[in-house]
């Protein structure tokens, strides 16, 4: 039998709004895994790709392999996958695994669901290369900082009597209605707040850089009188605009949530959520795809007509955006995070210092299992020979196999793994 468990080489993207040099989690992860890698003091290390994408295809590390990456290994051998996983993803790992480490923030985005997505890709190939929906979630490793979601109303209109700027932006009818429409009416809420984003989304480039200016240099002489700026949400707001000046999206932090996570916390983002990741790492699993609807902080295609007609109109506050973890009744180390999607879930494996022999249980799916913390000596019946893991090792395991961990940390490990829990 040619070998069903094989550590991996992964694929990195230089992304700029990614951490330089050492800075970044990705980057500490190739130094630790590889010490050949020379770390280029000044490049951005932004997103690590653990999976078999066409862009980003992992590469085996094993040479009593033939085939050279993931994907084509999968492809001849479709059966690591598991029965049910191949069937219902027609021979295809269902998911992307990845390591995130944000230094500027990413663009106010969200991803369609599929029949959006089937729609989208027939009409404009070029931005939508596919016909998949992307769900995707995010665990910190570091406090990590994201927009997520509509807040709730009451903070929405508060925004609109503090900030001027943003009143105008909107107008005053919208404004209003949007003051009016009381909680017993969640869809007149949605629909008003519908009306007002819209409003600031598609307001002309002339008149809101005016008032973005205006409002950043309030802000800015505020701050520097030593005033509280936070009813005006000040501090993000420079942040935002040093990053992207003369950007819509730095109006968006007074309709999404700010969330805050941190390690091992985790926010899951559903189709049609809007959202920014600002800064921090995480890992961050999802859907195989790279459908993204965009309209800010970003130079990239936007799209602002068909992001305010998708988005989800729920407000929300920011702590119902923390997804949670569940322990596992049959393993006390495992935490499993597993979405309200088909595609994939992510367990968080802490062995404590006092377990010197774990077993990495099989399940009945592919999985990719990466070190965050600790060493350890992998054997595996499925394995050619014993895979010495240490911080940044990545390891493919097939459907139906398990390793056995000989730890030799003194202060255990942690370990995510990816998997498609059917």
């Amino acid at each position: 039998f040619p070998p069903a468990v094989f550590p991996l080489s992964c694929a990195v993207q230089s992304y700029s709004w990614g951490k330089v040099g050492l800075e970044s989690e990705v980057a500490k992860l190739l130094a630790s895994s590889d010490p050949l890698v020379q770390i280029q003091p000044d490049r951005p290390y932004a997103e690590l790709w653990m999976g078999a994408h066409p862009r980003g295809d992992a590469v085996i590390r094993d040479n009593r392999i033939p085939q050279k990456t993931l994907g084509q290994w999968i492809a001849d051998n479709p059966a690591c996958l598991g029965a049910k996983v191949r069937d219902a993803f027609q021979g295809h790992l269902p998911f992307l695994f990845k390591v995130l480490s944000v230094n500027t923030a990413l663009s106010i985005q969200a991803h369609p669901n599929k029949e959006l997505a089937a729609k989208l890709h027939v009409q404009f190939p070029e931005h939508y290369p596919d016909a998949n929906h992307k769900p995707e979630m995010a665990i910190a490793l570091t406090p990590f900082e994201g927009l997520c979601g509509f807040r709730p109303v009451e903070e929405i209109v508060s925004f609109l009597q503090t900030v001027p700027e943003l009143r105008v932006l909107i107008g005053e009818v919208a404004a209003e209605q949007l003051e009016r429409s009381g909680s017993d009416d969640p869809r007149g809420v949605s629909a008003a707040l519908r009306v007002c984003f819209t409003r600031l989304m598609k307001s002309e480039k002339k008149f809101f850089v005016d008032q973005l200016n205006m409002l950043v240099k309030r802000i800015s002489q505020e701050a520097a009188e030593g005033k509280d700026t936070s009813g005006s949400n000040g501090d993000l707001l420079l942040r935002l605009h040093s990053q992207y000046p003369g950007d819509i999206g730095c109006f968006t932090i007074y309709f999404l949530n700010l969330v805050r996570l941190e390690p091992g916390e985790a926010m899951f983002l559903g189709a049609n959520e809007p959202h920014a990741y600002l800064h921090g790492d995480c890992v961050e699993c999802m859907a195989c795809s790279d459908n993204t609807v965009r309209a800010g902080l970003t130079p990239k295609f936007i799209d602002v007509l068909t992001l305010c007609e998708m988005l989800n109109y729920t407000p929300a506050p920011s702590s119902s955006k923390i997804f949670p973890a569940a322990q596992s009744q049959l393993d006390p180390s495992v935490y499993l995070y597993d979405p309200p999607v088909p595609d994939f879930a992510i367990m968080r494996i802490e062995i404590p210092p006092s377990i010197k022999l774990y077993l990495v249980s099989a399940v009945d799916s592919a999985s990719i299992l990466l070190v965050i913390q600790g060493t350890a000596m992998g054997t595996s019946t499925a394995a050619a020979s014993e895979m010495t893991l240490r911080r940044g090792s990545v390891l493919f395991i097939s459907a139906n196999e398990s390793i056995s961990l000989h730890l030799s940390s003194p202060d255990g490990m942690l370990l995510f793994r990816a998997c498609c829990l059917l």
